[in-house]
């Protein structure tokens, strides 16, 4: 396929088939280390967005009865709505505050043809990096606290979308003339006794099933635990365009493996190699870590006034 073929397909491949990024669990273990992050550092602020968050237009329709634990206590209640902010841009899926297309952005990888790009990405309408940049304006700006509460639901899902290797990247080979959509048509198996499922998938729930708070919360502490600040170097790198560039090379070299990992078919996934969830799980983990100290200190800076 020539390069021009290439471009040819992205610009033709279908721009409305949703893409998830991290399941609702994972999602809700990044406000949760975004929260802790803020409580520690700064709780005159973790209490401000408390305040904005309580200002949403679905806090009574979704939120209200779950923070009525009795059994969770103030500090609890106030994790906790982070952990449902970071996940309701999924929980409204279908709803008139979708926006499908904002959870991703589809880098050219093309690796038959040699290219790699974060200069040009498939069209697909507003994508992750526009949509991120329209909330923060919206947070700093003079809306009304119910406007800036859905924006920071939006802030804190497509930091976590974004840290996603998957949802950055379109693969294009002669399997995928018109691109793998992230991964959601790479069928794979973790195990040769296990279902077919896609490598989207796989990586979405690699970390965590259940979307209750304590088993969400424990990750959230796990996590953090081993993941530390100060192992992260790239945390100064305070910009979603950064953060995006870093996972389309994790998704190159490592949910890929350099254009080595073979795709199945709808029927029959192909096993992935032994040691591929031992060695991407770590990296799921991290980027996890990643993407909840970023929103920690994006807030800092967006709310700093």
């Amino acid at each position: 396929m020539s390069r021009l073929a290439v471009f040819f397909f992205l610009a033709c491949m279908s721009l409305f088939t949703p893409l998830y990024g991290w399941n609702k669990p994972t999602h809700m273990v990044t406000g949760a280390i975004a929260y802790r992050e803020l409580q520690t550092t700064n709780p005159q602020l973790a209490s401000r967005v408390v305040a904005i968050l309580r200002q949403h237009p679905n806090y009574q329709q979704l939120w209200a009865s779950k923070l009525a634990d009795p059994s969770l206590s103030e500090d609890d209640r106030n994790q906790y709505l982070f952990m449902l902010a970071a996940r309701w841009p999924d929980d409204i899926r279908g709803n008139a505050y979708d926006h499908p297309t904002w959870h991703y952005i589809n880098y050219v990888y093309a690796p038959e043809q040699g290219i790699a790009r974060t200069d040009t990405s498939l069209a697909t309408g507003e994508n992750i990096l526009q949509a991120f940049a329209m909330n923060r304006q919206i947070l700093r700006s003079n809306a009304p606290d119910s406007a800036k509460a859905i924006a920071l639901c939006w802030l804190f899902h497509l930091a976590g979308d974004v840290h996603m290797p998957l949802h950055t990247t379109a693969l294009i080979d002669k399997q995928f003339p018109e691109g793998d959509r992230g991964g959601n048509l790479f069928k794979i198996k973790v195990l040769m006794s296990s279902q077919t499922i896609n490598l989207h998938s796989f990586w979405d729930g690699m970390l965590l099933g259940a979307d209750d708070y304590q088993s969400a919360r424990n990750l959230a502490v796990q996590v953090r635990k081993a993941v530390h600040r100060d192992q992260l170097p790239q945390l100064g790198k305070q910009d979603i365009t950064s953060w995006s560039r870093e996972s389309f090379q994790l998704a190159q070299d490592n949910a890929y493996r350099s254009n080595t990992l073979s795709a199945g078919t709808d029927q029959e996934g192909a096993v992935l190699p032994a040691d591929y969830v031992a060695t991407v799980k770590p990296i799921a983990q991290r980027q996890v870590a990643l993407a909840g100290y970023r929103l920690a200190d994006e807030l800092s800076a967006d709310l700093a006034n």
